[in-house]
């Protein structure tokens, strides 16, 4: 049973999973561009996306009028093979979505704790509500960088005023995420999920079973609607 604001779709593939997010995606660029003249998008790493980016960089879109920023970003460079921008510039900034604007996470400040003061200026000169939000969630029920026992509870909640918070890794890599406000100031939040690990773990957070989890209080956050889509 879904929460109430969400929905939930199943696919038999991942190539069926990412040809209809993508089209879900550049229905909701295309709107946000008519409304207001321009878009902007939220993406995610990890190895789970990778498949949609390839197919949305191929969409006829105005990516011209695009603009990306990441859920969150390990404190690497921006060419480290663990960097998400860099997944993203050479997965989906490929072909008509080179056009789009790519706002980046990480500065050349030493920590994420130095760069929140920049990085929440660059995110909020970005054109909101987003016009959609695609998010992973890993077994462990982490969205962006807000890990189970790591994120604040500001962070956490859909109503506070901050944008970005420094954040850690269980295995202690740094890392810089958007926060639950920010997260869910979207036209739409897309949760990209595969496997049944995941698949049993969501079940169980529809059933109230794993308040704690970061991706309960996305789901059942009242500022945007959640759709997931899963896959084997």
């Amino acid at each position: 049973m879904a929460i109430a604001g969400t929905t939930e779709q199943a696919f038999e593939s991942a190539e069926a999973q990412a040809k209809a997010l993508a089209a879900a995606v550049a229905d909701k660029i295309r709107a946000g561009v008519a409304e207001r003249g321009e878009a902007s998008l939220v993406v995610t790493g990890g190895s789970t996306p990778g498949p949609l980016y390839d197919v949305l960089c191929k969409a006829e879109l105005p990516w011209d009028r695009v603009r990306l920023t990441l859920s969150d970003e390990r404190w690497v460079a921006p060419d480290d093979p663990e960097s998400n921008e860099r997944l993203v510039r050479t997965r989906l900034l490929q072909g008509p979505a080179a056009a789009a604007r790519l706002v980046g996470l990480k500065t050349p400040d030493a920590s994420p704790q130095a760069a929140l003061a920049a990085v929440a200026a660059a995110v909020a000169a970005l054109p909101r509500p987003f016009a959609a939000v695609v998010l992973g969630m890993g077994e462990d029920g982490h969205v962006a960088s807000l890990f189970p026992g790591d994120a604040a509870p500001e962070a956490l909640d859909a109503s506070g005023a901050s944008l970005v918070a420094a954040a850690r890794s269980p295995t202690g890599v740094p890392r810089l995420s958007l926060t639950m406000t920010a997260l869910t100031d979207a036209e739409a939040v897309y949760l990209l999920v595969r496997g049944e690990a995941k698949r049993a773990l969501l079940k169980d957070v529809a059933a109230g079973l794993r308040p704690h989890l970061p991706v309960s209080a996305l789901l059942r956050q009242a500022r945007s609607p959640v759709a997931t889509y899963w896959a084997p």
